[in-house]
C-alpha cells in the first residue's frame, strides 16, 4: 500500500475535483468526475444523493467495481501559466463501504471538505475507498 506525501496530501486537500476511472469485467473503461477527500492513506469518495438517472447501485461505477476493483484516480491543476500545472495520479483497489471504520472516516472527511453534505448527509450513504497501490505525481503541488 501506498501512501501520500506532504505536498501530495495538501494538494489533494485543497482540490475539489477528481477524475474517477473504473472498467468492467472486460475492461471497457470509464470515466466520471467525483468529488473526493483524502487522508495520508486513503482517498474516498461517496455515491451520494445528488440526482443520479439510476439507482444509486445501478451505477456503472458501482457495477463496474463489483466486477473489476482496480481503479484510477486523477487529480489536476490545469492553469495558463505551465509553471503551475500539477496533477496526482492513484492507482489501486476501490471498495464501496456502508459502515465500519473506513465509512466513518471517510463520511467525516467529505463532510468537512464539501459544506454541501450538511444539507445532504453523507452517513447511509456508500462510499468508494480507494486502496493506492501506486501514488504518482508531477508539477507544482
Amino acid at each position: 500500500m501506498a501512501s501520500f506525501t506532504v505536498a501530495e496530501t495538501a494538494f489533494l486537500a485543497r482540490m475539489r475535483v477528481a477524475r474517477l476511472a473504473t472498467a468492467d469485467a472486460t475492461g471497457q473503461p470509464h470515466v466520471v468526475p467525483v468529488v473526493f477527500a483524502a487522508d495520508v492513506q486513503r482517498l474516498y469518495t461517496p455515491i451520494d444523493a445528488k440526482p443520479k438517472r439510476v439507482d444509486p447501485r445501478q451505477l456503472r461505477r458501482v457495477r463496474n467495481l463489483l466486477a473489476n476493483p482496480q481503479v484510477a484516480v486523477v487529480v489536476d491543476e490545469y492553469d495558463e501559466d505551465w509553471s503551475r500545472l500539477a496533477w496526482v495520479l492513484v492507482t489501486g483497489r476501490a471498495d464501496i463501504v456502508e459502515r465500519g471504520e473506513a465509512h466513518a472516516i471517510g463520511v467525516r472527511l467529505l463532510e468537512e471538505k464539501y459544506p454541501q453534505y450538511g444539507a445532504m448527509p453523507l452517513d447511509q450513504r456508500p462510499v468508494i475507498v480507494v486502496t493506492p497501490a501506486r501514488v504518482t505525481s508531477w508539477g507544482s503541488l
